[in-house]
């Protein structure tokens, strides 16, 4: 599994996620921490994307630059 995290342990770490937060809480706790997994995937896109046409624009430049 993901970072050796078995079974048990992500029962665990559930069961103290309850504990603390409460069965009531735990549905908001765990509905926000998946926006923001998702919001941080989609600026690692948007950045891994972004980056190949800011390194042409900076070669681009260079070369302008060096004539």
């Amino acid at each position: 599994m993901l970072m050796g995290l078995t079974v048990p342990k992500l029962l665990l770490i559930l069961g103290i996620g309850l504990l603390v937060f409460g069965p009531g809480k735990l549905p908001l706790v765990g509905k926000s921490l998946g926006k923001s997994v998702r919001e941080f995937k989609s600026a690692v896109s948007e950045d891994e994307k972004a980056e190949p046409k800011q390194l042409a624009q900076a070669e681009t430049k260079t070369e302008t630059t060096a004539k």
